[in-house]
Formats: C-alpha cells, structure tokens, sequence
C-alpha cells in the first residue's frame, strides 16, 4: 500500500469514526454546539479523503477554501449533485455560529440536522469514490 493510500483511508476512517463520535455525543445528551463540530468535521474529513483519492493537491488548509475546491471540482461540473454541496455549507456555517459568536442558542434540531447532513453527505462521498 502506498503512502497516499494510507493516507486517505486514514482520512476516510476519521471521517466515519468522528461522525460515530458526533452520534454518540448525542445519544449522551453532549451539548448540541459539541454535537455540530463533530458532524462538520466528519464531513470535512471525508473531504480530504476525496481529495486525496483524486489526486487533488490542495494548497490551503483553510476550511472555507477546501469547501471551495469541492464546489469548484466536483459541484460546478457536475460530478456530485448540488445538494451534497447546501449540506456542506449548512453545516459549515452552522459551525461557525455556534463554536464563534456569543449568545447564539444551540437545539437538538440543530444537532439532529447536522449528523443527518454529515451522514448522506459522506455516502455520497463514498459513493462518488466507489464509482471511479
């Protein structure tokens, strides 16, 4: 196995194992706002395994720039549907209210809604893979 094949099945296992860990911080009744980072960040993981696995070689480690070469690569041409892209930035967003500004309240809406984007956006990554 290669060292880039390493690599991105270590990004692909900490994106499924980070959003495990956003489902059972639920189940415990963690706070919603801890819930929300772990579900962006299993995406966010799942979309450095992507990368990866296309051979894409990023220059940034900026978060709205990765969320902006998946737009441009694969939402723009075509490759992955429009939606997988909406989840994202929900939930990117979502993230950045809730870990950033003050007095911003938290539901378990948010979180439910949040683990349900991360867990359809990474199938469709895994699937988007699978198909190559």
């Amino acid at each position: 196995m290669s060292n880039m094949q390493i690599l991105y099945q270590y990004r692909l296992d900490q994106a499924e194992t980070t959003l495990s860990d956003a489902k059972k911080m639920y189940e415990a009744k963690v706070s919603p706002r801890s819930v929300i980072n772990r579900a962006y960040y299993a995406m966010f993981y799942s979309l450095l395994a992507l990368y990866i696995r296309v051979n894409l070689n990023i220059k940034t480690s900026k978060h709205s720039g990765v969320i902006s070469i998946f737009d441009k690569e694969f939402i723009l041409p075509g490759k992955i549907d429009k939606k997988y892209s909406r989840m994202l930035h929900s939930v990117f967003d979502d993230r950045q209210e809730f870990d950033y500004k003050e007095l911003v309240e938290v539901t378990l809406d948010d979180s439910v809604n949040a683990i349900s984007n991360a867990e359809e956006f990474i199938d469709a990554i895994k699937n988007y893979i699978t198909s190559l």
